[in-house]
């Protein structure tokens, strides 16, 4: 994920953008294709681009070529996510590091093997949370640091979680 839309900024279609990229001049640059989630909202395309006091807007032409021109176009964009495809992404250097589609699917295991979910999501908040889904029992929020999750097999499809007391019953 680049970024979310949020709310319109005036009355001529622009929007603002929840930045998720570490170098959107790029990844927002005029003509570039933005995936969406839901996938029904797009592809957009990225017509114009200006900051406006630290915030990112966004002039945006949907799948048809049609330009979102209003706030009532726009608005219907809201808390869309924009993604660029897999192909796009360079590959990362960093061993320790993942986008988040290489996390999502991942079974996770405890230290034991004894599996205890699939990680469903990746919430990018205060700090980053890997969302497990575990059968018969609410979803778990991992915190996404080496201490907690000091194994990640990309090739073995799962990851190990080493839970600090308590977390599991949370």
């Amino acid at each position: 994920m680049v970024g979310r839309i949020g709310r319109p900024h005036g009355v001529r279609g622009l929007v603002t953008v929840e930045v998720r990229t570490d170098d959107p001049d790029l990844r927002f640059a005029a003509g570039a294709v933005l995936v969406t989630d839901p996938p029904e909202r797009g592809p957009l395309t990225v017509l114009d681009r200006r900051w406006h006091s630290g915030t990112l807007l966004l002039q945006l032409t949907g799948p048809a070529g049609e330009v979102y021109d209003t706030r009532e176009t726009v608005d219907a964009l809201r808390n869309t996510l924009l993604l660029v495809p897999v192909a796009e992404l360079p590959e990362i250097e960093d061993p320790e590091s993942f986008y988040d589609h290489q996390l999502v699917g991942l079974a996770a295991r405890l230290p034991d093997d004894t599996v205890l979910g699939e990680v469903t999501a990746v919430r990018h908040e205060a700090q980053d949370l890997l969302v497990v889904r575990r059968p018969d029992a609410p979803e778990l929020l991992v915190p996404f640091v080496s201490a907690i999750v000091p194994t990640v097999d990309l090739a073995g499809g799962f990851l190990v979680v080493d839970p600090p007391e308590g977390l599991l019953e949370l």
